[in-house]
């Protein structure tokens, strides 16, 4: 399974493309959009586009993406919100699951405490990735976002397994992968 995390900025969108089986996992293909200087509706173009084409060449089974963090400046979280809907409807055209998460879901997922720091989160990313290089900060917080989604999911098919052998009657695989 493929999976392509999105770190959303209307500025800078991290990607990351991870490829899962079973446990382990590998990095894909990552890195920055930058969308330039130009007027804020061509910006969420740039974003719109990019992801895109890095579906369409990737072929990802599912997309994640972190949720809007509330902050004092409204103005920024506007726009983080317009950046993460460009992301996400480009996931939708392609008819991807889109998984959201928190960012202190994210960090628990991979450093064990939801108030880590980046560099911690950094650190787990290369060692979970056996990715001995330099990741960008966006796109090491995308390959964070994808990694997370795919605890998440893991989780929620040993939950469905286990609830399928108590409960053969109750067919949650039938229903497919509940969105976040």
């Amino acid at each position: 399974m493929r999976i392509l995390g999105i770190d959303p900025g209307s500025v800078k969108t991290g990607f990351g493309l991870i490829e899962c089986r079973g446990q382990q996992l590998r990095a894909i293909h990552y890195g920055v959009i930058k969308t330039g200087g130009g007027d804020f509706p061509s910006r969420l173009k740039v974003i719109f586009q990019s992801i895109s084409e890095v579906i369409t060449e990737y072929q990802p089974d599912e997309f994640a993406i972190e949720n809007v963090f509330v902050s004092k400046n409204a103005s920024s979280a506007l726009k983080l919100g317009q950046a993460r809907g460009a992301a996400i409807c480009a996931a939708v055209v392609a008819d991807l699951p889109v998984g959201e998460y928190a960012p202190r879901e994210i960090k628990q997922a991979l450093v064990g405490k939801g108030s880590a720091e980046k560099s911690q989160v950094e650190h787990m990313v290369a060692l979970l990735l056996a990715v001995s290089e330099k990741i960008p900060e966006d796109a090491a917080d995308a390959l964070a976002i994808a990694i997370c989604h795919h605890h998440s999911s893991a989780g929620q098919d040993r939950l469905a397994a286990a609830i399928g052998k108590q409960h053969p009657e109750i067919n949650l695989r039938k229903v497919g992968r509940r969105r976040r």
